[in-house]
């Protein structure tokens, strides 16, 4: 009789372990936080302007090539180096230039020296006019042999002809590099343009002077405000649209031609104020709008009054204060009090 009370005390011992165990998996369960993205609400400047979408562009390109045919032995860059002027870029090979150099050489020495005998006997009246300007003739077709001879020595090797970044890399060690053919770009990138196409009916209200923020998704959406434009006078014949290009800095050298960028035009339609992508706005079943917020890693509904809209984003006027973590992402997860990170 005491081993069946034992045992059943075993089992009602074992039962609650269980249901312990289970309910405190549950808890964990409900108390897991929940990953969301959140925006710190704070006035700023948005616009109500047109918006486009533009690519950067070097403010000039520099196309380097050799000004004689050879075989390339060496290019001394790779693209997206950044090279000085008169940094060395590349050479081809020498033998030719070397061998026309030493023959000029010599052929200037062999004029000169016929100078020099020819000179005792035109001087004593032994030589004739005609004879006295043939020799120096030759001599100075031999100097200008001398200088082409240097000139091309020279020209196996070409240098940076301005400060920049190697855009393009066109030809390699081994490669036979022709007059005029490009070996490398360089882009000269200190400051850049984003080129924009403009449909006609648009184009009149812009100005050289028109305000405009560039913003860049490549680097976090950065924001840039955009310096003076330059407006193109022919439109594309198939779209109607002209092009114009907005010049902005580039201290930095992080800005990259090619990139796609987000291109507002001001004008006058600049607003001021705590605005919020609309897609973190709600409305409730009595029409209330509200945005969910983070305070103490505990997700909280905030009703909120709004203004005006800028592009994606929507002024609000009360409800929320600037500094506040506004849930933009994952709140169809969270409900009040939920925990979140």
């Amino acid at each position: 009789m005491k081993t069946i009370k034992d045992m059943n005390l075993c089992l009602v011992l074992l039962t609650a372990v269980f249901v312990a165990s289970c309910s405190s998996k549950k808890t964990d369960k409900s108390i897991e936080a929940i990953a969301v993205t959140t925006e710190t609400a704070s006035n700023k400047v948005f616009c109500t302007g047109i918006g486009y979408v533009g690519t950067v562009e070097e403010e000039s390109a520099v196309a380097v090539s050799f000004t004689g045919m050879g075989t390339v032995n060496r290019v001394y860059v790779d693209e997206g180096d950044r090279v000085r002027k008169g940094s060395l870029l590349a050479e081809m090979d020498m033998t030719q230039a070397r061998n026309a150099l030493a023959t000029a050489k010599a052929t200037h020495k062999q004029a000169t020296d016929a100078l020099e005998r020819m000179r005792q006997l035109h001087e004593n009246k032994s030589l004739a006019d005609m004879k006295w300007v043939e020799v120096q003739t030759r001599v100075e077709q031999a100097e200008a042999m001398l200088h082409a001879a240097e000139k091309a020595l020279e020209d196996c090797r070409i240098y940076a002809p301005v400060d920049g970044v190697i855009g393009r890399k066109m030809l390699n060690a081994g490669e036979t590099a022709l007059p005029t053919q490009p070996v490398v770009t360089i882009m000269s990138i200190n400051n850049l343009k984003v080129k924009v196409s403009v449909p006609e009916r648009e184009i009149a209200q812009i100005r050289d002077t028109t305000a405009s923020r560039i913003t860049i998704e490549a680097l976090g959406n950065r924001s840039i405000e955009g310096g003076k434009i330059e407006k193109g006078v022919k439109a594309d014949a198939l779209t109607h649209t002209y092009n114009i290009r907005i010049n902005i800095p580039n201290a930095g050298g992080d800005i990259l031609p090619g990139m796609v960028a987000k291109v507002d035009i001001l004008g006058n339609g600049v607003q001021e104020g705590m605005f919020l992508p609309i897609r973190a706005v709600q409305q409730a079943a009595d029409g209330k709008h509200f945005v969910w917020t983070v305070a103490g890693g505990k997700a909280h509904r905030c009703d909120i009054t709004m203004g005006r809209t800028a592009g994606d984003r929507i002024e609000v006027l009360s409800g929320i204060a600037a500094g506040d973590r506004v849930i933009t992402e994952g709140y169809q997860k969270v409900s009040e009090g939920t925990s979140v990170r």
